[in-house]
C-alpha cells in the first residue's frame, strides 16, 4: 500500500472513530436533570439566546427552510469570494486562445475538447495566511467541541462549536480552491444525434 493512501485512510479513521464513539453513547435521559446549585454554578440549560424546549413539526419546517436559505446565501458568498480573490482581472494577461503559450493537458484535451482559457494558481501569501488562520480556528473549535463532550461543561454550545468547526473547514476548502488551484475553462464540441 502506498504511503499517501495510508495517510488518507488514517485521517479518515481519525475523524470517524471519535464520531462513532459519541454516536454509540445512546440517547440521553428523557427527564430533565437539575444540578444542585449549592454545589455547582453550571447551568446546562441556560444559553445566550432564549430558545423553546420543544418545537412543533411546522416550526421545525420553518427552521429548516430558514437554514437552507442561509446555506444558499453562504454558498453564494463563497462563490463570489472565490471569483474575486483568485480569478484574474480581465485587464490582466490570461492565457487563452491566440495568447501566449499555455501548458498542455493531454488528459483534458481531445479532438472534441480543448482549453479555452488557463489561469495559473496565484500562490499568494494571502492564501497561505488564510489557510493557516482557518486551520488554527478549526483546531480551536474542535478542541472546544471535544471539551464540551468530555467534561461537565455547558452542553448547549455543541451546535455553536460544531458550526464554527464546519465553517472553518469550509473556508479552508474555499481558500485552497481560490488560491492554490489553477482555473481552467474548457470548451467541448457535442454532437446531437
Amino acid at each position: 500500500m502506498r504511503v499517501d493512501k495510508l495517510v488518507v485512510i488514517l485521517l479518515i479513521l481519525a475523524v470517524l472513530l471519535p464520531m462513532w464513539a459519541v454516536a454509540i453513547q445512546g440517547e440521553p435521559p428523557s427527564e430533565e436533570i437539575r444540578i444542585d446549585q449549592s454545589v455547582s454554578e453550571i447551568r446546562p440549560l441556560d444559553g445566550f439566546v432564549d430558545t423553546p424546549n420543544k418545537l412543533s413539526p411546522s416550526q421545525v419546517g420553518v427552521v429548516v427552510w430558514v437554514a437552507l436559505l442561509a446555506l444558499l446565501g453562504v454558498l453564494s458568498f463563497f462563490h463570489r469570494f472565490m471569483n474575486y480573490a483568485a480569478r484574474p482581472d480581465p485587464d490582466e494577461q490570461a492565457v487563452s486562445d491566440g495568447g501566449t503559450v499555455r501548458p498542455s493537458f493531454p488528459w483534458i484535451e481531445t479532438e472534441d475538447r480543448w482549453i479555452v482559457e488557463y489561469a495559473p494558481a496565484s500562490d499568494a501569501l494571502a492564501g497561505l495566511v488564510a489557510m493557516g488562520g482557518l486551520t488554527v480556528l478549526t483546531i480551536v473549535f474542535a478542541a472546544l467541541f471535544t471539551g464540551e463532550y468530555l467534561t461537565l461543561a455547558r452542553t448547549q454550545y455543541f451546535g455553536i462549536y460544531a458550526f464554527g468547526m464546519f465553517m472553518s473547514l469550509t473556508g479552508l476548502t474555499v481558500s485552497y480552491y481560490a488560491w492554490f488551484m489553477p482555473h481552467v475553462e474548457v470548451a467541448e464540441r457535442r454532437g446531437h444525434s
